[in-house]
Formats: structure tokens, C-alpha cells, sequence
């Protein structure tokens, strides 16, 4: 008896970039991919919110710098809205401002324009899945290009949003903070990684946030890497 197979799930993709030719080597690249389907492109920020309801995308891959409406705006007002799609940032640059304005933002990560094909069509199925597309490692480059103290009021405000932690979720957020992985965070608090992948659900329903770097950006915020690295 033959067993039926399972098709694997079509994630349905918009690219917004205002380079003409940027958005046809992406949609060529992309789609050769037979899991994705590319649903609707824009050229920039303002086609966003009729794109995304016209096509209801679960991933959008967006260009930071457009001439009307930047990506970083068009992400912000995006994921503001209930049931909005993953975002992918699409930067020439590895780490800046306008990055980290994207993951506060809501974004699940980014790629550079110059990764190769693959690793696009497997950062996008990541997102897809619910999974960040920035590593530990990643993560951690990021912290040391925020380093330093945070601004006062950002300070206040993350660490009052931090307080709605217990003292275990606290310990995991911290570890989030530091770019450790799941493995990582479990074996230096004792813990299996199951746990810790339910500490960090935990951590996000509490806190509203989307993903595992939106924690590691709001323990920066608080002071609470400062605070460990002072009493080493």
C-alpha cells in the first residue's frame, strides 16, 4: 500500500526594492525555489500595505533604503498591525543603526545583497517558520555594535518592561542577551533545552516581542549586560 506524502507548505513572498534589476535577480534566484511562491513585488515603501493585503504574504523581504517611504518605516508601520507577515531586512551593510531600527522594529533578521542564493531561500524558509534569521554569533556582534550605555529613557522603559519577568525568566533573558544558543543557555543554567525553548516563548508572550533579538536588544537597553560584566 502506497503512503500518502505531504506536500511541503508554499510560503508566499513579496520583494520590495526600488532597483529594477535588484528585485529580477532576487525573483529569478528566488523563484527556482519550489517551495516558495514570489506573490507581488513593490519598488518601495508606500506599496507595502497593498501589496500585503492584496497578497497576503507570510514573508516580506524588504530593501532599507528607498525614496519614499524607507524600509525601516514600512517594517515599523507593518508589524504593528495584528497577523502581519515576517519581514526580512535586505542590507548591503552587516551591522548599523538602521539594521537594529529594523529588528526593534519587528523584523526577523536580515541578509546582505550579496548572500549567496541558498542561504536566502533558507533564511526565508527560517522565517517562515517562526525562526529568526540571526545567529548567536550574529546576535553578538550586534551587541558590541551597540555597546555602550543606553540612553536614560530607554534604560527606564526596558527595564520596567523587564520586571514583568520572574527571577528564572530574567536569568534567560540574559542568557538571550548574550547571544548564547538554547544549548548554550542550558547548560550553564541547569536546564534541558526544551525548557529553555519554553522559558524563551515564555519571555516573548510577556514581553509582546517577536523574536529571541528583540530580547537580546531590550536586556542591552535595560543595562542588564553592563550590570553582569560589572559584577564579574
Amino acid at each position: 500500500m502506497r503512503l500518502a506524502t505531504v506536500a511541503p507548505m508554499t510560503i508566499r513572498l513579496i520583494i520590495v526594492d526600488d532597483d529594477p534589476l535588484v528585485r529580477a535577480g532576487l525573483t529569478l534566484m528566488l523563484g527556482g525555489a519550489d517551495d516558495l511562491d514570489i506573490v507581488g513585488e513593490g519598488s518601495d515603501g508606500r506599496d507595502v500595505p497593498e501589496l500585503v493585503a492584496r497578497h497576503a504574504p507570510d514573508v516580506v523581504l524588504m530593501d532599507i533604503r528607498m525614496p519614499h517611504v524607507d524600509g525601516l518605516t514600512a517594517t515599523e508601520l507593518l508589524r504593528a498591525r495584528p497577523g502581519a507577515p515576517e519581514v526580512v531586512v535586505l542590507t548591503t551593510f552587516h551591522a548599523d543603526e538602521q539594521v537594529l531600527r529594523a529588528l526593534r522594529a519587528g523584523a526577523a533578521g536580515f541578509v546582505l545583497k550579496d548572500t549567496p542564493p541558498a542561504e536566502i531561500v533558507a533564511a526565508v524558509r527560517r522565517v517562515a517558520a517562526g525562526d529568526p534569521v540571526l545567529s548567536p554569533a550574529v546576535t553578538r556582534q550586534l551587541m558590541t555594535h551597540v555597546a555602550g550605555r543606553p540612553e536614560q529613557p530607554r534604560r527606564t522603559t526596558a527595564a520596567d518592561r523587564l520586571a514583568a519577568l520572574a527571577d528564572r525568566e530574567r536569568e534567560v533573558a540574559v542568557a538571550v542577551g548574550h547571544g548564547r544558543s538554547n544549548a548554550e543557555i542550558a547548560a550553564g543554567l541547569y536546564m534541558s533545552v526544551p525548557t529553555v525553548k519554553t522559558y524563551v516563548s515564555r519571555i516573548l508572550a510577556k514581553l509582546g516581542l517577536n523574536n529571541r533579538v528583540q530580547i537580546a536588544l531590550l536586556v542591552h537597553d535595560a543595562g542588564l549586560l553592563d550590570e553582569e560584566q560589572g559584577g564579574a
